[in-house]
C-alpha cells in the first residue's frame, strides 16, 4: 500500500500504480482548489463578469454539485449561502450574479476518489481523508472501534473529529452544529457515500431517518461516543454476520 498527500489529507493506494492515482487528484485539485489562485474555481470566482465561459470539466462538476443540492434540500450548496437558484449552467457558459463565490468541496473529493479507482488496473482501493472507493473487497476501520467489509462502491466518513468544523450550514454561511461527531455512510459509489454522510451529519437527530427513508445504510457516533446505527446498517450487517 502507497500513501502519501493530496487535497489536503492523507491518501492511501493499494493496486494501482500510485502515480496515475496522484495525477488523477493533482487533475481535481489544480481545477477546484480554493487555495491556489491559478485554479478555475479561483479565477471564477475572482470575476466579477455575470457571465463566464468555463471548461467543460468545471461546467459538468458544478451542474454535479446542483443535483446534490437538490437530492439535499440545500444541505450540501455549491453557494453555501442557498443561492443556487440563482446559478445557470448551459454547455460551457455560467451564468451567475457577480460577487456570488462558489465552494464546490462538497462533491470534489468524492469524485476525484471515484476516477482514481476506475484507473486502477486490478482489485485494490483509493483513500482520501475519509471517502474510499473499492474494487474488490477491503476491510475498514470504523470511528469509535470495530471495523465493516466494504465489497464495492464506496464509504465516507463526515464530521468533526478529523477535520474541525469545515461543514457549513448552508442557512447561516456559519460552521455547522450537530448531534454528531462523525457519520459514516455507505453507497454504490465514493460521491454517494460522502453525500449521505455529510447530509446525515447535516441533519442532526434526524440523519439516521432520512438516511432509512433512501435505503442508505449509516453509523452515527456522538460526541459523547455513543454509537447510533440505522436501521438499514444494522440490517445489512446482520446479513454478513449471518452469512459468515
Amino acid at each position: 500500500m502507497d500513501r502519501s498527500r493530496a487535497m489536503g489529507c492523507d491518501v492511501a493506494v493499494a493496486g494501482g500504480d500510485p502515480a496515475t492515482v496522484a495525477g488523477v487528484l493533482e487533475r481535481w485539485e489544480e481545477a477546484f482548489s480554493p487555495f491556489r489562485p491559478t485554479s478555475e474555481l479561483s479565477r471564477v470566482n475572482a470575476s466579477p463578469a455575470r457571465v463566464l465561459a468555463v471548461s467543460s470539466f468545471f461546467a459538468t462538476t458544478l451542474e454535479t454539485a446542483l443535483d446534490v443540492a437538490v437530492e439535499t434540500g440545500g444541505l450540501v450548496d455549491p453557494t453555501l449561502c442557498g443561492r443556487r437558484g440563482e446559478l445557470a449552467v448551459s454547455g460551457r457558459v455560467l451564468f451567475r450574479p457577480p460577487g456570488l463565490a462558489l465552494d464546490l468541496n462538497g462533491v470534489v473529493k468524492a469524485l476525484a476518489v471515484d476516477e482514481a479507482v476506475a484507473a486502477l488496473d486490478g482489485p485494490g482501493f483509493v483513500s482520501v481523508g475519509g471517502d474510499l472507493a473499492v474494487r474488490g473487497p477491503v476491510d475498514v476501520a470504523l470511528p469509535a472501534g470495530g471495523a465493516i467489509r466494504v465489497v464495492a462502491g464506496g464509504l465516507a466518513t463526515s464530521g468533526t473529529a478529523s477535520r474541525g468544523a469545515h461543514l457549513v450550514n448552508p442557512a447561516t454561511g456559519l460552521p455547522a452544529e450537530s448531534r454528531w461527531e462523525q457519520v459514516t455512510a455507505s453507497g454504490v459509489t465514493c460521491l454517494a457515500a460522502d453525500i449521505a454522510a455529510k447530509t446525515g451529519f447535516l441533519l442532526g437527530v434526524d440523519g439516521p431517518e432520512w438516511l432509512d427513508a433512501r435505503g442508505i445504510p449509516g453509523r452515527f457516533v456522538a460526541a459523547d461516543g455513543e454509537i447510533v446505527e440505522n436501521d438499514v446498517w444494522a440490517s445489512a450487517t446482520r446479513v454478513v454476520q449471518t452469512c459468515t
